[in-house]
């Protein structure tokens, strides 16, 4: 027997879905995360999911793990202290950076800027320096890098970044002062620039090394801890983590380059949407990831995520491959309020949490949520995983009470203006993704997941004009599905900065080449086997003198056919649909990037057996909800007893063990072959 794990660690819960390799079938467990120290929340998941499975540990081949560890310690300020080290003249470039600030014409005047990662006091220089031609101008000063490093020993930092001018055309120099750092700082993680991220634009360059240095000794600490007591469980598989652009590394990779983990967290849920959609014959979804703080969206065109080349955690904007998720602060923990100020209706971005949770968790909260608003409409039943969990509808009633008292309106008419709006902020992210992309949301089916999105995703859908709305099995640990069915993915890049007039197609070809050949061997290193790993590249390309790159995929076989004329039409095509324009300046090829991915994984998939539409033997109970301004006669529906085909109109609600899902009045739901539920207009 094979099994492969796939866990996900949340703010509330940390999910686990065990899946057999051989049958396709497979387990879920939800349990509380543990924020104090992650891995005892997962060994608490493992121990109970391996119980209810009837599996041994050690026959888990594969633990894949999404966490959001770096983006935490990155968002609490609670990385590393950075020393960094810089050719002689380029001290102050941290704190330089880019001349742009974020917000409206008067952003200057009230934004505070954020503290560089790497203090000026811990920033030393080092003399030396190398040309943009690769070629040494002047040779590294031994005695001013043993001076460098002596001061930062002193300083006591606990992390080191090298980041030299121009290195990412040669990184000797980089590399000698890391020799001499083994030996006067032992133990301490070093960092070269010119190994984490090979491309020009030297700020960004130095400030991905430096994010990777700060979140490196936080990052290793876990994951050590994680494997000593994964192995005092008895798991001896293979511990894999998720990368942010959705792929997956092993954990000695992570602890290297966690910079590549600071979206592992949100790109679980993309990943396992991909594989829905697959099973489910679409191609093109916009995903709605519903947990209890935030909304995370994102947009899978041909069953490829849109990837983009720069991750972002609170205002740090770091070069590293990410999926393109944008993150709102719309969740079911969302408080709604009345400022006096405005007296308008405001939900979120304030969260509940975990605790005190919503007040219908019965926990001693107060305030509002968007949790109590469903239960007080009756969207979310009362009774909960299987009557294991009962809802405090009463409390909720109260709590929402105060918002229709400050409004002047009827309870009803409050709870539903909380849904609306938080609704509506979940659709204006989506628009970020799609319409301002320049993709029509029309020609996409919308996927509701987390424990939250099978309730919204209906009106939302309605609201983007996304048909159908989806459902899909296990909607709440869908994240872990995504770790648990991604595949090995590893990337290098290199400037190339070369007008497209002076290109050699010919030396572009033997450039990427080399490059595939050195990722490839990365995998095999990991233990992938040659035969089962794919290559593909990306190229950067943009209009001689702008500011910015767009990237393009391309294989070798296109290029090869269509030479560098092919990359330039598509560049042109992308340019116009992103921007609506084109222009007659020269094209210059900016970067390439080669992408090793080992196989998909083909895993069965089961099907329901087939229904005749009537969905009559899972019912529950009638049901009353409020709706479109009135109440509505329903009917709640058991999940588990479904079968492929059933037809249920709305208004109604179906009840499962990690989520619920809303189909609203004028919208009818049918089953699909292996259990969707794909909701449409009636």
């Amino acid at each position: 027997m094979r099994y492969r794990l796939g866990v996900d660690v949340g703010g509330t819960f940390t999910d686990l879905l065990l899946f057999d390799h051989d049958s396709g079938q497979f387990w879920r467990h939800k349990t509380p995360s543990t924020p104090q120290d992650s891995s005892e929340g997962i060994l608490n998941g493992v121990i109970a999911i391996t119980e209810e499975a009837g599996v041994d540990a050690g026959d888990i081949e594969f633990f894949l793990h999404g966490t959001t560890v770096a983006t935490n310690a990155v968002l609490e300020g609670k990385g590393a202290r950075v020393g960094l080290i810089v050719t002689e003249g380029f001290r102050d470039i941290m704190q330089i950076a880019r001349s742009f600030v974020p917000g409206g014409l008067a952003g200057w005047i009230v934004w505070p800027k954020p503290q560089p990662l790497a203090a000026l006091e811990d920033t030393v220089e080092v003399a030396e320096r190398m040309g943009a031609d690769g070629k040494i101008v002047r040779d590294l000063d031994e005695a001013s890098v043993r001076d460098a490093l002596t001061k930062l020993k002193d300083a006591g930092v606990e992390a080191l970044t090298v980041s030299l001018i121009n290195a990412y055309t040669n990184g000797t120099h980089e590399a000698r002062i890391g020799e001499l750092a083994a030996d006067i700082l032992p133990g301490i993680p070093v960092s070269l620039s010119h190994e984490v991220l090979p491309e020009m634009q030297e700020y960004e360059r130095t400030l991905s090394t430096v994010a990777n240095a700060a979140v490196r000794p936080v990052v290793s600490n876990y994951l050590t801890n994680l494997r000593s007591r994964l192995a005092d469980a008895g798991v001896t598989g293979k511990l894999s983590l998720l990368r942010s652009d959705g792929g997956l590394m092993s954990s000695l990779k992570a602890e290297e380059h966690p910079v590549n983990i600071l979206m592992s967290g949100p790109a679980g849920g993309v990943t396992g949407a991909v594989w829905v959609a697959k099973n489910a014959g679409l191609k093109n979804i916009l995903t709605l990831d519903v947990g209890g703080t935030s909304t995370d969206v994102a947009l899978i065109e041909n069953l490829e995520p849109r990837r983009v080349r720069t991750t972002e955690v609170g205002h740090l904007s770091v070069r590293a491959s990410s999926l393109d998720v944008k993150t709102v602060g719309a969740g079911g923990g969302s408080i709604a309020f009345v400022p006096e100020l405005t007296g308008a209706l405001r939900v979120g971005p304030q969260s509940a949490g975990a605790v005190p949770g919503p007040v219908a968790y019965g926990k001693g909260a107060e305030e509002p949520t968007v949790t109590d608003a469903n239960v007080v409409l009756g969207y979310l039943p009362e009774n909960l995983l299987g009557g294991s969990f009962k809802l405090d509808r009463e409390g909720a009633k109260a709590s929402v009470q105060k918002i229709a008292d400050a409004l002047g309106v009827g309870l009803m008419e409050a709870a539903r203006g909380i849904i609306d709006i938080v609704n509506e902020n979940m659709f204006g992210a989506l628009r970020m993704i799609s319409v301002q992309q320049g993709y029509d949301p029309r020609h996409f089916a919308l996927m509701g997941f987390g424990g939250a999105g099978p309730l919204h995703v209906n009106a939302v859908a309605r609201l983007m004009g996304s048909w159908p709305a989806v459902s899909p099995v296990s909607p709440g640990v869908l994240c872990a599905l995504g770790d648990a069915t991604t595949r090995m993915r590893t990337e290098t890049a290199r400037s190339f900065s070369r007008l497209a007039t002076a290109t050699d197609v010919d030396e572009l070809i033997a450039l990427l080449d080399e490059m595939a050949s050195q990722t490839r061997a990365e995998l095999e290193a990991d233990g992938i086997p040659a035969d089962s790993i794919s290559s593909e590249f990306e190229i950067d390309v943009r209009y001689a003198g702008q500011a910015f790159e767009v990237p393009l995929t391309i294989d070798q076989a296109t290029l090869r056919e269509k030479g560098l004329e092919g990359i330039l039409s598509r560049f042109d095509e992308e340019h116009h649909r992103l921007f609506t324009f084109n222009m007659d300046t020269p094209h210059e090829i900016v970067n390439l990037r080669a992408v090793a991915q080992g196989a998909a994984l083909e895993l069965p998939v089961a099907q329901l057996d087939k229904g005749d539409g009537d969905p009559s033997a899972a019912k529950i109970r009638d049901h009353s909800l409020w709706m479109d301004g009135e109440e509505h006669a329903a009917v709640i529906y058991d999940r588990s007893k479904l079968r492929q085909g059933d037809t249920i109109p709305g208004p109604a609600i179906i009840t499962e063990m990690d989520s619920t899902t809303l189909v609203e009045t004028g919208c009818v739901a049918k089953i699909d072959a292996v259990g969707n539920i794909l909701i449409n207009p009636a």
